[in-house]
């Protein structure tokens, strides 16, 4: 579904990504691992158009992304979560919700995708109301994650979901996205939690200061001796 191809991208003359090439098939998860800095979220970044690209291709089902705007290709069936949630702190959780959908124009399909998003995240229905800054952390991020979900996307990109959470809510949310993949949805998961990516991804590409440095199916990474040392915090 989603090809990168030796995709470069340069902040001044810094050079982020330097040539990666990265795949997504069609129902899969896939994850992208790499400590602070590695060039995870501006992948992202790229495939959703915000920033430009200074080489590379990057195709969704044969369509070009590169020179889209945002909004376009959100409309051809990509969604993220961001790091750091940026939910709407003054609208409820409700409003956060609609917000997600702003692109649709099928009222029948939101109102269905809003009875399964609160199904999916069932705190989310007994806080619809409240303002969505006035979530705990999980919360907000089980409410970025439902607001995405609101565009009805094809791909669904996860901008490092465990951050910053206590272990029971990482298990709580990566049981939601082996939901959310069981219906369907091809993922795009960026961690530095190795240990939870790789429990539901398929593949894994491992990046470092903008290279891919190593990738494989994840009984292939996880017996890896650098994701081991690096990811996994087994010497």
């Amino acid at each position: 579904m989603l090809e990168i191809s030796e995709l470069h991208v340069h902040y001044g003359g810094i050079h982020a990504l330097q040539g990666i090439s990265v795949s997504v098939p069609e129902g899969s998860v896939v994850t992208l691992l790499g400590a602070n800095g590695a060039g995870k979220t501006t992948t992202l970044r790229a495939i959703l158009g915000l920033v430009r690209p200074t080489g590379g291709a990057i195709t969704l089902a044969g369509v070009p992304l590169v020179g889209k705007r945002p909004h376009r290709i959100v409309q051809l069936g990509v969604a993220m979560a961001p790091e750091g949630r940026r939910i709407f702190p003054d609208l409820s959780v409700w409003d956060n919700l609609l917000m997600g959908a702003y692109a649709r124009t099928d009222r029948d399909g939101i109102k269905r995708d809003l009875a399964w998003v609160l199904e999916l995240f069932p705190r989310l229905e007994e806080r619809k109301r409240q303002p969505g800054g006035t979530l705990s952390g999980g919360e907000q991020q089980m409410l970025a994650v439902a607001r995405a979900l609101m565009a009805h996307p094809r791909l669904l990109l996860l901008d490092e979901p465990s951050l910053g959470l206590a272990p029971v809510l990482i298990t709580e949310l990566y049981r939601a996205f082996q939901q959310i993949h069981g219906e369907g949805r091809t993922i795009l998961l960026v961690e530095q939690n190795a240990r939870a990516a790789l429990s539901i991804a398929e593949y894994g590409y491992v990046l470092e200061t903008g290279r891919i440095v190593a990738h494989g199916p994840k009984e292939e990474l996880s017996s890896s001796e650098l994701v081991k040392r690096a990811y996994l915090g087994i010497s």
